[in-house]
């Protein structure tokens, strides 16, 4: 058996007319940018979220670098987050000049741990970058007493978890901003590169729009910098025929986390330490990411028996060469450290059938056998 770790083919299948239909009517109305569908898509996200503002950009990463924008974060000062996350989240720091100041992870949720982060803050921080990594998000309460002790911005990643809540609440309505991506992996995806920025600070929602129009009102008029970052009008027409089945989709990745949890625990018990969940938490299973030991000689018997797998992620992002100037060394951040060396995350996806998840336990079982 192949149990691959995305199978995008059946959701098409089972949306193709719709999605079709969809495209047919933007390339019939020859309105491709920032249109009726881009619209709809804003407002629709942007109240899933409990908030008032959606601004449509062009991947999960700008939508990271806008809303420090957004927020004024300026070349030099400084920017708190995780190193165990997609390089996304420093990458959008360090493109503005300001500069990442990365802090330990919480070894069960493998999100920021907010006892770290005080320590971290000096007179330059201006925002802290809380990852909702896997699907889960991050210990806000915590997080937002420190922000408004130190007057720092929230800027939210949720790229992995649109549809998660914390303590009732989504991305968006505990942050200054949240930001998502619809690369075509995530829960709800494009196919193509796709992202959306939502929040309920109205003067900050409209400095968004107007950076991701090359800073531009009126249109030719520009008092700030900004650069192109629209949400195409044919990613918004698909997603806005994805979007009302989103939920269902999430239900179906908890209850695939479930049997596979149930299953390892049954089969293959100490080797494997299946994903926690705060009970506050509703995690909708972006992936499914379990600790194990001999990790890469796991994931190579995997390969070899038809098992697709990932690791999120290989490398922290304080130990990559691209941010040596920063001066971090090994064992700096040894929980992110450890992360690295035992995560693996196996198949997930909506259509993913029971018995490919049997096959999948099975064959982690006869790897530690």
């Amino acid at each position: 058996m192949n149990v691959p770790m995305l199978d995008l083919s059946e959701q098409y299948f089972n949306l193709k007319q719709d999605i079709n239909t969809a495209l047919e009517e933007v390339m019939s109305s020859s309105r491709f940018i920032l249109g009726d569908n881009v619209k709809k898509l804003e407002k629709d996200i942007a109240k899933y979220s409990n908030v008032a503002y959606g601004i449509g950009v062009a991947n999960g990463s700008d939508a990271l670098h806008i809303s420090l924008l957004g927020c004024g974060v300026e070349p030099g000062e400084e920017v708190i987050c995780p190193a165990f996350t997609f390089f996304a989240t420093a990458g959008a720091v360090a493109r503005i000049g300001a500069v990442p100041v990365f802090v330990d992870i919480d070894p069960k949720t493998y999100n920021i741990d907010p006892s770290k982060i005080e320590a971290a803050i000096t007179p330059k921080t201006k925002a802290i970058i809380p990852v909702h990594l896997y699907g889960q998000m991050a210990d806000m309460d915590p997080i937002l007493e420190i922000a408004e002790k130190h007057n720092l911005s929230i800027v939210e990643d949720a790229a992995q978890s649109i549809g998660s809540e914390y303590k009732g609440k989504k991305p968006g309505e505990l942050g200054t901003t949240a930001c998502y991506s619809f690369f075509p992996t995530k829960n709800l995806g494009a196919y193509g590169d796709a992202g959306m920025i939502v929040s309920d600070n109205e003067e900050i929602a409209e400095k968004m729009r107007v950076i991701r129009v090359h800073g531009s009102k009126p249109k030719y008029y520009h008092h700030v910098l900004g650069y192109n970052s629209r949400l195409d009008e044919l990613q918004a027409a698909i997603l806005n025929v994805k979007f009302p089945h989103l939920n269902d989709w999430s239900k179906q990745r908890r209850d695939h986390a479930e049997t596979y949890t149930t299953l390892l625990n049954e089969k293959v018990g100490d080797h494997v330490v299946t994903p926690y969940a705060e009970e506050h938490n509703y995690h909708i299973f972006h992936q499914y990411t379990i600790r194990v030991e001999k990790r890469d000689e796991l994931q190579v018997f995997l390969k070899e028996n038809g098992v697709a797998s990932m690791v999120y992620y290989p490398k922290p992002l304080h130990l990559q060469p691209v941010f040596a100037e920063l001066g971090y060394k090994e064992g700096d951040l040894p929980e992110t450290e450890k992360a690295c060396s035992e995560v693996i995350s196996l198949p997930m996806f909506p259509e993913l059938k029971q018995e490919q998840q049997e096959y999948v336990v099975e064959t982690i079982r006869k790897f530690y056998k």
